[in-house]
Order: structure tokens, then sequence, then C-alpha cells
């Protein structure tokens, strides 16, 4: 979903990378809530993880090819404002040097794949908390969900930017059609990727998983309040 230069006007183009910078101002402030001495290094751990599978393509048929984005993922291990920065910073670095997207892109690919994903990553994980139930074997299920849907709906985040500042006229219905259809296959792939991930580190550390410290503290307080 990477977006190259001259895709998108310039108007929509400084638009986005206004909406990014201050997204990136927020995160570096509520990433000071999420992060302490015991979780701050896997940050580190995300980005590297992020950025190497987003290097590995997998084929989706018809000669189209996906790869993990990973905002969800990152939302559920390290928060929605730390992960934020983590994406951030694997964009900066692929469009530096690796040529992943365009320099006057780097807004938009940090807006659809950053903010986009992690809020709405983040948004579907916790109301999957609020249905599923309230054990840590739930995480690793809210997490896969919240891949499944995000992609998607960053998919369609493009189109509405297409919509507003393409540079070429293309037919709006199908651009959508051809958008829905790749991105509910590569957030399939996404879901899986990440329910694996998740669960391994649930399996082995899951005070760890940012997402899963409300199930950690209510199953502490019963224990707590039964033990009385």
């Amino acid at each position: 979903m990477h977006v190259p230069d001259g895709f998108l006007d310039a108007p929509t183009s400084v638009a986005t990378g206004v909406v990014a910078a201050v997204g990136i101002g927020l995160a570096l402030r509520g990433a000071r809530r999420e992060l302490d001495d015991r979780t701050a290094p896997l940050a580190g751990l995300v980005a590297t993880f992020i950025f190497a599978t987003q290097m590995l393509n997998f084929p989706i048929g018809a000669g189209t090819s996906g790869h993990l984005i990973g905002g969800a993922l990152a939302a559920v291990l390290v928060g929605p404002a730390t992960a934020l920065l983590c994406m951030s910073v694997v964009f900066l670095v692929q469009c530096l040097l690796f040529a992943d997207g365009g320099i006057t892109a780097l807004g938009t690919n940090i807006f659809l794949m950053g903010i986009v994903t992690v809020v709405v990553g983040w948004a579907v994980f916790r109301g999957l908390q609020m249905v599923l139930p309230q054990r840590v074997s739930s995480v690793p299920a809210a997490a896969a969900g919240a891949a499944l849907v995000s992609v998607p709906v960053a998919a369609l985040a493009f189109v509405g930017l297409y919509a507003v500042g393409g540079t070429v006229d293309i037919p709006l219905a199908g651009l959508t059609a051809a958008m829905l259809s790749v991105h509910a296959l590569i957030g399939l792939g996404e879901a899986a990727i990440t329910f694996l991930a998740v669960g391994s580190i649930v399996a082995v550390r899951p005070d760890l998983v940012y997402g899963a410290r409300r199930v950690l503290a209510t199953r502490s307080l019963v224990l707590r309040t039964a033990g009385r």
C-alpha cells in the first residue's frame, strides 16, 4: 500500500503530512504512559520485526502479492502511541533507503499505514476485548480480528484521499473494488501473522503485551478479592 510520489496532488500530500506530524507529536507524549523499563526494549524489537516482515511478500493470486502492514500488531504489543512511533520509523527508513513510497508521500504513508491501521486496529481490539472472555488466551484472537479489519479500512482511506486529490482520472468504483478485493486478502494474511506473533509472546510473557495488561489487572484483582 506504499503510495509513491505523484499519486496525490500537492495540497493532499501536504495535508496528510501535517496530520502525520501532529499524530507523531501526540504519540511522543502518549508513549511515555505506555512504556516502562521492562517494555521499552520491546518497542525496538517490534519496529525491527515489522520492518523485516514488510520485506517479505506473500502471493494473493492473479500475479498480486501482499505483505504485513503491522499497525494493529504493534498497537497490541506496545500500545497505540508507541506503535505509531514504531511504524513511522519503519516508513522513514523504507522511504530513504529502499525507495518504498516517495519522500513527498511519506506523510501519506504514515497516515494510511500508521495512523489509520493503528487507530482502527486498537479500537477494534478493545471492542473485541469487551465481548470476548476476559482471558489472556483471548488476546491473540482479538488482535487477529483487529488486523483483519484495519487493512481494508486503510485501503478505503486511500480511496478517499484519491477521490480528493488523485492526479489521474480513475473511476472510483473500480478503484474501490480493486483496493478492497486485494486488501481483504492481505488482511487475512495479516490476521494470521498477528495471531501467531501475539500468541507466541502471550504464551511466554503476557506481562510484556500492552493489550493484555487490562486482562491481567482484572485477573489479579479477582484473585486478591477471592483470597480475602
